[in-house]
């Protein structure tokens, strides 16, 4: 039998249970039905339970699409119903806290999209509960788990560049259909479209740099085990940005580059980072993804195929409640994305560089 709603779930009585952990989704709609939900199903040790949406024709279709029958338009709903011992968060970013708050409050592990919050303070509530209760909080930032951030994050701890001395990302492609500034692709992939709430200034907590550029941010941070000090940005827009530039200090003294671009004439993603180290560069390239090395007389080119496997969200996520180990990112590396965003749109707004909060 599975652990329900109201038993006072802990990581150790997850890990003791012998049956698939039942997951169910709050916020089932497009990027869940392209990533998280067939993953969940593809586990061994999990099933999709139940469903949750505001808007019940698309929340059916979900449920015909996964074969779920316990369908929810309210999320408390959901999390009273003993239907399940987990919940995936996918909901509007603004909703995050919110969301995640009554499920660690009622004893349930959480798997939640990026970002954590849009607040840090709120932020720091979350990862604070969670340890708390003694409880997973999963943010699937994508880096950990793309395998060649994996063998990224494995040189620099090796020391294999020598002590980070700078380092700058770019990312340049063209997102104008999720952020509903022009008509999506007819052949979009997803059971059911986006609500486009990308487009929403207050919904997203911002513009591209929030929701795409959020993955950028952890990569430089995930990768070097760094944290950012300060930042100075500069935006197109400091509410609803499509472009943004932001440059960084670390707390080594090394500085850091992002650029973001999501109004590009060439559809495909441009992805390029360069990590300078004091003996040597590793540089990636995408997409699709490789990357390569130039350091102590070693020249190499590894393609994302040829890297070992990164997990999943998913299986990490089912591993750290089983008690099988540590989060491949842990709430205080989300948390300081949040940190990081909150204090580059007060630099683009005050125009001025603004010092990272951190606790």
């Amino acid at each position: 039998m599975g652990i329900s709603m109201g038993s006072s779930a802990s990581s150790a009585s997850f890990a003791m249970a012998t049956d698939p952990l039942r997951l169910g989704v709050i916020g089932a709609g497009w990027f869940a039905s392209r990533r998280h939900c067939p993953d969940i199903i593809d586990h061994a040790d999990t099933t999709l339970t139940a469903l949750c949406r505001r808007s019940r024709p698309e929340l059916e279709r979900m449920g015909q699409a996964f074969g779920v029958n316990a369908l929810f338009t309210d999320y408390r709903e959901l999390l009273a119903s003993g239907t399940v011992d987990g919940v995936l968060i996918c909901s509007p970013h603004d909703l995050h806290y919110e969301h995640t708050k009554a499920a660690l409050e009622g004893g349930l592990p959480v798997l939640l999209e990026k970002p954590l919050t849009i607040d840090p303070e709120h932020g720091r509530e979350l990862v604070t509960l969670a340890t708390a209760r003694d409880l997973v909080l999963l943010v699937a930032q994508n880096p950990p788990y793309w395998n060649h951030c994996q063998r990224l994050q494995q040189i620099i701890a090796g020391d294999g560049i020598g002590a980070l001395e700078a380092v700058s990302i770019s990312w340049v492609g063209n997102a104008m259909g999720v952020l509903g500034r022009e008509p999506l692709p007819e052949d979009l992939s997803g059971v059911v479209p986006p609500t486009l709430f990308r487009g929403d200034s207050d919904a997203n907590g911002g513009g591209f740099l929030t929701d795409g550029g959020s993955h950028l941010l952890t990569e430089l941070v995930w990768c070097t085990a760094r944290r950012v000090t300060e930042v100075t940005c500069l935006m197109d827009d400091a509410n609803a940005d499509v472009r943004a530039v932001l440059s960084m200090r670390l707390d080594n003294g090394a500085t850091a580059t992002l650029s973001n671009t999501a109004d590009s004439e060439v559809r495909a993603k441009r992805h390029h980072s360069l990590y300078f180290g004091a003996t040597g560069t590793a540089e990636i390239h995408g997409v699709p993804f490789s990357i390569s090395l130039d350091a102590k007389g070693v020249q190499e080119t590894i393609g994302e195929a040829d890297l070992p496997p990164a997990p999943t969200p998913v299986q990490d996520f089912v591993q750290a409640v089983r008690g099988h180990g540590p989060l491949q990112i842990d709430g205080e590396t989300a948390l300081h994305i949040v940190e990081i965003l909150d204090a580059a749109y007060r630099s683009a707004r005050d125009g001025q560089a603004v010092n990272v909060a951190t606790a």
